[in-house]
């Protein structure tokens, strides 16, 4: 055998040995990996702990289902019918009470709606007819169906998650959007007027109006009484201790897209601001700061100061108070109303 063929038989030979130990020790760790593709990461993604919570992401969800139900008669005066009653939000019951007039509509077969929403208690002292009871009572005994949730986290309603107080602003959208949806019907609300809706809000209940106030463009009037800020900034450095709350380490760009200050210009609501110069609890320059932010958006706003007043308002200044919240609401819910009269 010559030298040339020498070599090809041993070339042959080492391919033959090559298939055969391939053949029985199985496939090559290179055939493995392209049958297997690139590793999987052992690192699972997590939630963001803060999703929900943005303005965009509250625009466009959805709203709603269910009703609200009366529970039983609390109280019947000459002026209204007051009713606890509860409706569904996100999974949650939320109670409250319902003072419904007794007399006749102003102007049309249906009465307009006042959400009245109350401010922080320490919710194991909260009761359901809170300090917010008379001035609820006053706007039932001058026409309005009033509804005033005990926001999440209150007795009797359910508790559930709420930084930034955002949930509570979710439980007030969700009746809101109930009142819509059953509004006419036979019911607790066949003689509501959904296109006559108004938000009252006192202090941390201020702040709740001040987020669905920029969130829902058909509500038509809202009165912000000694409110806390539409800066979120200001109300987690403030009110840091408030568990579950603000008691969180927020990253910037969570106030940025959270905060209702960088969405006024969504809102179409008119607005009328209260504050007492003497509160110690909620600082009023922060309603004069949205004061001046309305009016630069060009937004329907009037605003008032009330010097001596506390955070919750006392004797002649509460009386006035009432009487101008009274007027607003004549002036941009029965005016409405009037408006729509065939």
């Amino acid at each position: 055998m010559s030298h040339q063929s020498r070599r090809i038989a041993i070339l042959m030979l080492s391919l033959v040995l090559s298939f055969t130990v391939s053949f029985f020790n199985g496939p090559s760790s290179v055939a493995i990996a392209a049958q297997s593709g690139p590793p999987k990461s052992s690192i699972q993604a997590t939630a963001d702990p803060f999703a929900g919570l943005s303005i965009a992401e509250l625009v466009a969800r959805t709203y709603g289902g269910g009703q609200v139900a009366i529970d039983q008669v609390l109280t019947t005066t000459a002026a209204f019918t007051r009713y606890l009653v509860h409706y569904p939000s996100d999974g949650l019951t939320i109670y409250g009470f319902m003072n419904v007039p007794t007399t006749a509509p102003r102007n049309r077969s249906a009465y307009p709606v006042i959400i009245a929403l109350h401010g922080y208690i320490d919710p194991s002292q909260y009761q359901t007819l809170d300090y917010t009871t008379g001035y609820a009572d006053a706007l039932a005994g001058a026409g309005y169906l009033v509804l005033h949730p005990n926001l999440r986290n209150y007795r009797l309603s359910d508790s559930g998650p709420n930084l930034l107080r955002v949930g509570f602003a979710i439980d007030v959208l969700n009746l809101i959007a109930i009142v819509r949806e059953q509004a006419g019907q036979p019911g607790p609300l066949q003689h509501a007027d959904p296109s006559a809706l108004g938000l009252w809000g006192h202090s941390m209940g201020g702040g709740v109006a001040i987020r669905a106030m920029t969130v829902d463009p058909h509500i038509r009037a809202v009165v912000l009484y000694a409110p806390i800020s539409g800066d979120d900034r200001l109300n987690a450095k403030q009110f840091a201790t408030r568990q579950g709350q603000y008691d969180v380490n927020f990253p910037e760009d969570v106030f940025l897209r959270a905060s209702p200050m960088y969405y006024y210009d969504h809102v179409q609501a008119a607005v009328s601001i209260h504050h007492g110069l003497a509160d110690a609890t909620v600082p009023p320059e922060w309603s004069v700061d949205l004061c001046t932010s309305l009016k630069a958006q060009q937004k329907s706003v009037e605003c008032f100061t009330y010097p001596g007043q506390p955070h919750t308002f006392i004797g002649a200044g509460n009386d006035l108070f009432i009487q101008r919240t009274i007027a607003f609401f004549d002036a941009h819910l029965q005016t409405l109303q009037a408006t729509q009269t065939p």
